[in-house]
């Protein structure tokens, strides 16, 4: 059942609409490892509020982004911040992002109150998100941030390019693999059809992030598909990539994502999870559910978050020891379903 919220233009909270247009030097942020919905997110609002009066940038550190998504940034010649930038902004748009901890800035400024006093705009569609903005749009359930950002950037009569089309698209046709996800509103379709109308190069989308892997993502496939278990009954599914496998595969933390799918793919697996150590000491776990088993409070055990159905979390420590703590209790938690 698709219980997914319809957004329109009518949603919008106009705080939101007044409170980005007043900003003259706003830095757009999203997520660590951000995926194409946060980089679409935030590229095409900066791109948007974009004018004589106006120049936003957008947050992406050097070593942030996969080979797979590079094409999106290229793409749209994104502004980026620098810390000279950050130092003059006169506010934060954060996209995408449930935990400020979260927010992609860099390691330099990792630590630092790198908000300063001044005003942050938090748009998300996570239901586990902190709303730690000034103002906060977070609709919880929607397909994408990229779905929200579409009407919002209608409600205020921004301009959106075919670059910023192709970015939302992007975007949405990912957060909800290809439209199969419960997620997968009527409104969601209705932004995507519009993009496609505002020149989405659906041609080259499809090619790049379906049909384009680097022979280094390749081999850290392999290892994804040879280090798959599945236990339950065949009800559960995992795999993993130690630091080794990942650096000798040619790839780096930021290539970490849409491997969740491999064993989740099984048939009959309803919930998968992928343990992955892209920087040596810290694991990280994605969390996926089907049917009706959630996992968004399996990821809280772990003090992460994310969707009822597709969470994450970081362990600091090993790979092998995060295995032994997480597959005992999503186990245990899987047994609470019928």
């Amino acid at each position: 059942m698709n219980n997914a919220p319809n957004i329109t233009v009518k949603d919008v909270p106009a705080e939101v609409v007044q409170a980005i247009t007043a900003m003259r030097r706003p830095i757009m942020i999203s997520h660590v490892v951000p995926d194409a919905d946060a980089l679409g997110s935030m590229i095409s609002m900066a791109l948007a509020w974009r004018d004589d009066q106006r120049q936003p940038k957008v947050s992406l550190p050097e070593g942030s982004i996969s080979q797979r998504l590079q094409f999106l940034v290229d793409l749209a010649d994104a502004p980026v911040a620098t810390i000279e930038d950050f130092a003059q902004a006169d506010g934060f748009v954060v996209i995408d992002t449930a935990k400020k901890l979260r927010c992609n800035v860099g390691p330099n400024l990792k630590d630092t109150d790198w908000s300063a006093g001044r005003p942050i705009i938090n748009i998300d569609h996570h239901a586990t998100s902190t709303q730690f903005g000034g103002i906060n749009w977070v609709v919880g359930g929607a397909s994408s941030t990229c779905e929200l950002v579409y009407y919002l950037l209608r409600a205020a009569d921004r301009p959106i390019s075919a670059a910023s089309a192709s970015l939302i698209y992007s975007g949405i046709q990912t957060d909800t693999i290809g439209y199969s996800l419960p997620t997968t509103s009527a409104s969601a379709l209705r932004a995507t059809a519009d993009a496609v109308e505002l020149g989405a190069d659906i041609g080259q989308i499809g090619e790049r992030l379906g049909r384009s892997q680097t022979q280094s993502e390749f081999d850290l496939l392999r290892v994804i598909y040879d280090n798959t278990k599945v236990l339950a009954d065949g009800r559960l599914a995992y795999s993993s990539a130690s630091f080794d496998d990942i650096e000798n595969a040619g790839c780096t933390a930021a290539d970490i994502d849409d491997q969740i799918n491999v064993p989740r793919s099984l048939d009959g697996v309803v919930l998968a999870m992928l343990f992955t150590e892209g920087v040596q000491g810290k694991t990280r776990i994605n969390f996926r559910g089907s049917g009706q088993v959630t996992i968004s409070e399996l990821a809280a055990i772990f003090k992460g978050g994310g969707h009822s159905q597709a969470a994450g979390a970081i362990l600091d420590c090993g790979i092998n020891e995060a295995i032994e703590k997480v597959v005992p209790q999503a186990l245990e938690h899987l047994s609470t379903f019928v």
